[in-house]
């Protein structure tokens, strides 16, 4: 079992819910770097994994995404440039505690793990995938598991249908269908969610909803008669969507099992970093821990 971190959600949760005062040395805000640093401390000490990748978001104009649509995200407004600059210093924390870490600008960190996730599958090694983003409940598989950490929900494969509303396969398909307003994807205006679930337990992918649209007006569904007409007049908005919903499961990242093994912990770098965002000792006492853990499970 691997667990594949979605950075982003803990260092924005961390951002806002942090005092805003804590500070560095040079009077840069550090309360973000604090929050992830105590978040993926905790982490490691309660699931205690052999294997672990964090993946980090770069920015939210540069992905591939951004060419396909370029109203894709335009509706959220840049992070705070104290936050940008807070982003770098949970990577540097990464690398000093061992764990692997990867952001690319052309890919989101939903692909990242996305492709991770596909690399060990084909390995026959089972992911948890921690994060609170519904988009990345369309990778689980048998076996997987979704946990969302800050609420301790965890979710198997045959959990995500009756949490989410469909099986994890037809997810990106039901986003494409009710579009997503966080991310600004329109989808097909007049289908909500209830709609789009019930579309999706009857044909099993786009494609074949859209092949079938003479058999859509006879479904059992508040509004079928006027279904057909709407999904027709939306059907480029529709497959669009799922383009930008479906994750990428084989971006070109380089990384082999033994690469996301959890390593041991560089104290002294850590005692610099700690001292440099003037940390106390909560954070120290914790790495010592994480460092006697890590020591068990290699020599295990």
């Amino acid at each position: 079992m691997i667990h594949l971190v979605d950075a982003s959600v803990y260092i924005f949760r961390a951002y806002y819910s942090m005092p805003p005062d804590m500070v560095d040395r040079d009077g840069n805000s550090a309360h973000a770097v604090f929050g992830f640093a105590r978040f993926l401390g905790d982490l490691i000490e309660r699931a205690k994994p052999s294997y672990l990748a964090v993946a980090f978001d770069e920015s939210l104009t540069t992905s591939f995404r951004n060419r396909i649509d370029p109203s894709y995200k335009a509706n959220r407004e840049p992070a705070p440039p104290d936050l940008k600059l807070q982003f770098e210093g949970c990577r540097e924390f990464c690398r000093h505690l061992g764990v692997a870490h990867f952001g690319s600008g052309e890919y989101e960190a939903d692909d990242i793990i996305g492709t991770l996730h596909a690399k060990l599958r084909r390995e026959g090694i089972a992911s948890t995938v921690v994060t609170r983003d519904k988009d990345l409940a369309q990778l689980i598989c048998e076996g997987d598991t979704y946990w969302n950490y800050t609420e301790n929900l965890r979710l198997q494969y045959d959990d995500i249908e009756a949490h989410f509303g469909v099986a994890p396969e037809r997810y990106a398909d039901y986003l494409a269908l009710t579009g997503d307003a966080v991310d600004n994807i329109k989808g097909v205006p007049g289908v909500g969610p209830k709609t789009a679930a019930a579309l999706l337990k009857e044909f099993v992918s786009l494609e074949e909803l859209y092949d079938n649209l003479d058999l859509v007006a006879r479904l059992p569904i508040r509004g079928a008669s006027k279904l057909p007409e709407k999904l027709l007049t939306h059907r480029d908005a529709a497959f669009l969507a799922r383009r930008l919903t479906e994750i990428v499961r084989d971006a070109p990242i380089e990384a082999t099992r033994e690469d996301l093994r959890l390593a041991q912990p560089n104290r002294a770098a850590l005692d610099e970093f700690f001292d440099r965002h003037q940390f106390g000792p909560m954070l120290r006492r914790q790495s010592e821990r994480l460092a006697a853990l890590q020591s068990t499970v290699r020599s295990a």
